[in-house]
């Protein structure tokens, strides 16, 4: 990976429309996606792979109308992923979360996995009464899991465009999301630049020494 390349580059604003991701390439990503970590392993998400115009422009036509200038990026990208958190953790996810552990062999012993998951329900009880916090908390992995698959897609030669401007009511009603038990946090644009409308004007950032502090 060529971080100083990272490190000087916009991101993409205008996809080509006429490129679409292999899918060798795509499966690789999503793999990726599927494995990237989230606290006590919760894995709150569940992910809706738009690739087809059909389901691109459904999404593009539910951004609400304060956010319709996003609806070219949705329908111009090769894929567009809706990364979807769930609202709370109810026994039946958890006790899911811990079957898949076990049958994964993540403690090949057993009194480890009873540990773990006597602390996991611990903490959870913390996050839920304590902080009352879940699903912010939640929502915190979703947004751990858009970075780390940003650096991965650079890594791949895909561009990769997080989204915050859309209505979340509008979405997961299209989608029939909340249905699910989960709602729309934030949506990845995945595909390659238009050529012609590359940014090479050069980043702004702080100084370090406005942003790092060494103790």
């Amino acid at each position: 990976m060529d971080l100083d390349k990272l490190m000087s580059k916009h991101l993409t604003r205008y996809f080509d429309p006429s490129r679409t991701i292999p899918e060798e390439t795509l499966q690789q990503l999503l793999r990726f996606l599927r494995s990237t970590p989230t606290s006590v392993n919760v894995q709150p998400n569940h992910f809706y792979v738009l690739a087809t115009p059909e389901g691109k422009e459904r999404l593009a036509a539910n951004l609400g109308e304060r956010f319709k200038d996003n609806a070219e990026k949705v329908l111009n990208a090769s894929h567009t992923i809706i990364l979807t958190t769930r609202a709370d953790v109810p026994d039946s996810h958890l006790e899911a979360v811990f079957a898949k552990e076990r049958v994964d062999g993540r403690f090949p012993d057993l009194s480890k996995q009873e540990l773990w998951e006597s602390m996991t329900r611990d903490f959870l009880s913390l996050r839920n009464y304590a902080y009352k916090d879940v699903n912010h908390w939640m929502e915190k992995q979703t947004y751990m899991a858009v970075g780390l698959t940003m650096m991965a897609a650079a890594e791949l030669g895909v561009e990769a465009t997080p989204l915050e401007g859309f209505d979340p009511t509008s979405v997961d009603k299209a989608f029939k999301i909340r249905e699910t038990g989960h709602s729309t946090t934030v949506l990845l644009a995945l595909g390659y630049p238009d050529p012609k409308k590359v940014y090479h004007n050069p980043i702004s950032r702080f100084d370090a020494d406005q942003l790092f502090t060494f103790i």
